[in-house]
């Protein structure tokens, strides 16, 4: 068992000794880690975001062996995106990592950009995601905070502390950022902090900045996902109500939703997968 001290007089060098121990002898094994590609990366990130590593291993290399290439997801159909998405829920996330390719291809040359700004100006990725493709695919340091890396600091530093803000955060983690070498700290932060909430619970609760993620059975989140996935055939409101036992002003409220994020289109009277 790893001893996972914690204190408020805890020196920053004491903490960067125990978090590269814990990395040293409990590093994970994962395969985003075993590629420098930034398309790689970049779909690893977004397949990440609110997804457990365990759901997302089996995915990731099933997208990557049908969309090898920034090109060929920039390309890819909407209905055969979402069947190969499947499984990950959020199928935003989707949709938005394709207009990220096509953006890529178009106005980077299908080069994923090195900058944070280039990057934070893309569909679907945020200061958070953006610094984790920079230490992980180019090696470049970027003060990042995920809910991991929050876990850790905050159970390190506020041990008992309540409603923690970022703002206490980001300091220490500027400064106990390794410049020369930021994917391996970040990798040894994250992998530290799946430990810690599996064995000390998720200190991330008591940051200001938590959110409770919903349960996805009987959400609204769900009824998209039914009404998206029913669109492999094109249908009529009433038809597709009828079908998935909704009411109809639901189901209409729900196509509305779905053709303005662009997930479909209406032909007619009818609607479609676009």
């Amino acid at each position: 068992m790893f001893a996972c001290y914690s204190g408020d007089n805890m020196s920053e060098k004491e903490f960067i000794k125990i978090v590269r121990l814990f990395y040293k002898k409990h590093r994970r094994d994962l395969p985003w880690r075993n590629t420098k590609n930034p398309y790689r990366i970049l779909v690893s990130e977004i397949m990440l975001q609110q997804t457990q590593v365990a759901r997302v291993m089996p995915k990731y290399k099933a997208f990557l062996k049908e969309f090898p290439t920034l090109a060929a997801l920039s390309t890819a159909p909407t209905e055969k995106l979402l069947a190969v998405w499947k499984g990950l829920g959020y199928n935003r996330r989707a949709l938005s990592l394709r207009r990220c390719a096509e953006q890529i291809v178009s106005a980077h040359g299908g080069t994923v950009p090195n900058t944070f700004a280039a990057l934070v100006a893309l569909p679907g990725i945020g200061p958070a995601t953006a610094g984790d493709i920079l230490a992980f695919a180019f090696n470049i340091p970027h003060v990042v905070i995920e809910t991991n890396i929050r876990s850790v600091y905050l159970h390190h530093f506020f041990p008992k502390a309540t409603s923690v803000s970022d703002t206490k955060l980001l300091p220490i983690i500027e400064r106990t950022l390794d410049r020369n070498n930021p994917r391996d700290w970040y990798y040894a932060l994250m992998d530290y902090g799946a430990h810690l909430k599996s064995t000390t619970g998720n200190a991330s609760r008591r940051s200001k900045h938590h959110v409770k993620q919903s349960k996805f059975e009987g959400s609204h989140r769900q009824m998209r996902a039914r009404v998206l996935f029913a669109l492999s055939t094109p249908q009529s409101p009433v038809a597709l109500a009828r079908s998935l036992s909704l009411p109809l002003p639901l189901t209409q409220q729900v196509l509305s939703e779905l053709a303005t994020e662009g997930f479909i289109t209406k032909v007619g009277r009818t609607y479609k997968m676009s």
